[in-house]
């Protein structure tokens, strides 16, 4: 079979499509018929890098990912990367054509009808990407900062309507940009509870320990990932004292 026409797997499809709602991209390049995916993450985020590049064996090249920057000559963030990019191929058009606009079709646009395709592992890779816990760990926020307020209004009614999760939209201040907000405790848990059972990677795992300061509350949460993750109670301890050290 031709692999340019090779449907994507499941897991690859739910991948790429919760990567693009955070630090993900696909474009057609010149040249080329058929799109590409593509990704970076910091050197911080190694673990998670390559545990993703693992998961999109199938769309890969021999050598499908670089070193991008360096401490010398840094790119335009600023920081050495590890950059992914994949084989173009006819199915991830596919999804270029679900996710961009077709007028131009170089900015992401996105839908309902995208976000309709997403599934728990989609919602997991775009918390890794680019969700974050703050208040000591008790509400949560996802960087929506490249959408327009449209978008993130479709954002917030998908968060609503499909998985019943109250968020508020926060406009960051003196910008035309905005972010999703989960600002009670007990939304936050319901959207974790979807996420945890596709977490992996040991690195990430800051991104779903709440912080509490009754060691009651704080075991019950422990335990509760413990029996719906992927993780030891040893291993998911040791985490909660490394992110309670580095906040102090």
């Amino acid at each position: 079979m031709n692999r340019k026409i090779t449907p994507l797997s499941k897991d690859v499809q739910e991948i790429i499509l919760g990567s693009l709602l955070g630090d993900g991209s696909i474009a057609i390049n010149p040249k080329y018929k058929n799109a590409r995916f593509s990704f970076r993450h910091s050197i911080k985020q190694k673990e998670y890098f390559f545990w993703k590049m693992n998961k999109l064996k199938e769309i890969c090249e021999e050598s499908c990912y670089w070193l991008q920057g360096s401490d010398k000559k840094p790119d335009g963030w600023g920081t050495t990367k590890y950059r992914f990019q994949s084989r173009a191929l006819f199915s991830l058009t596919k999804l270029y054509n679900l996710t961009h606009k077709k007028v131009t079709g170089t900015k992401v646009k996105v839908t309902r009808k995208w976000l309709n395709h997403l599934s728990p592992l989609s919602l997991a890779i775009w918390w890794q990407d680019d969700g974050s816990l703050v208040s000591d760990s008790r509400q949560g926020v996802i960087c929506t900062d490249g959408f327009s307020l449209k978008e993130v209004k479709i954002i917030h009614q998908y968060f609503k309507k499909v998985l019943n999760i109250k968020t508020k939209i926060g406009q960051i201040l003196n910008q035309d940009k905005y972010r999703i907000w989960i600002r009670s405790s007990e939304e936050l848990k319901k959207f974790l509870r979807i996420i945890i059972p596709h977490i992996f990677v040991k690195s990430m795992l800051y991104k779903i320990l709440l912080v509490y300061k009754d060691s009651q509350i704080q075991q019950r949460w422990i335990s509760e990932l413990v029996r719906i993750g992927n993780f030891s109670k040893e291993e998911l301890e040791k985490a909660l004292f490394d992110k309670k050290s580095k906040s102090k």
